[in-house]
């Protein structure tokens, strides 16, 4: 049998888990994750999917971030997106949205717990992005906010980066206009603020049918 007839039948046949890149992250965030306001290709998610090929190949990124969700959104988003995807990790990112609305904390607590649980439920490992907090409702309110994500982390036992915005929204020439959003120069700081935390966790079993 010709070669490229083989080749083709083999691709027929293979069942799609086969032909997909073995192994995902799923990343369910909000505008700080999205790319809001930069050229394609630009934001630290495109640049961690850079920076797997070259040091963890067998990984990808799929970017489930969209501008202005709340915890709540992607409560709503995160299953169905489980379900199709099948990841083998998920990056939680929300919240940010949450705190310029003043939603209760108890509220965000309750939808991170959630999506975490859902997330382990189907078989992936999770790390949580501390979301940052404008002083727009106080230190209490902020300090109540910022608290929840290392009580959240240690009770569920996952991974949890720090605020990894925060050290680009102080520093000169890394933000956007708005001054809520981090520009193109800043996207690098942000993917060094995370990529400690989610390297240890690259570890890729073998997918089965």
């Amino acid at each position: 049998m010709d070669y490229r007839v083989w080749m083709l039948l083999l691709v027929l046949w293979l069942p799609g888990w086969a032909l997909a890149s073995p192994c995902t992250v799923l990343i369910v965030g909000d505008s700080l994750s999205s790319g809001y306001g930069l050229a394609a290709g630009k934001s630290w998610v495109d640049l961690l999917d850079a920076r797997l090929k070259k040091a963890a190949p067998s990984w990808r990124v799929i970017n489930a971030s969209v501008s202005g969700d709340t915890t709540q959104n992607g409560l709503q988003r995160l299953q169905p997106a489980l379900d199709r995807q099948r990841p083998q990790g998920v990056l939680i990112a929300l919240g940010g949205n949450d705190a310029l609305r003043g939603t209760p904390p108890a509220t965000i607590r309750h939808n991170l717990v959630t999506m975490i649980r859902q997330a382990k439920a189907a078989g992936a490992w999770v790390v949580l992005l501390e979301a940052p907090v404008l002083p727009n409702y106080g230190k209490s309110y902020a300090d109540a906010v910022a608290k929840l994500y290392v009580d959240v982390a240690r009770e569920e036992k996952i991974v949890r980066v720090p605020c990894f915005v925060c050290g680009v929204g102080t520093a000169p020439g890394m933000m956007q206009a708005d001054g809520i959003h981090p520009n193109e120069k800043a996207q690098p700081r942000m993917l060094d603020a995370v990529w400690p935390y989610i390297q240890p966790m690259l570890r890729c079993p073998v997918k089965k049918p």
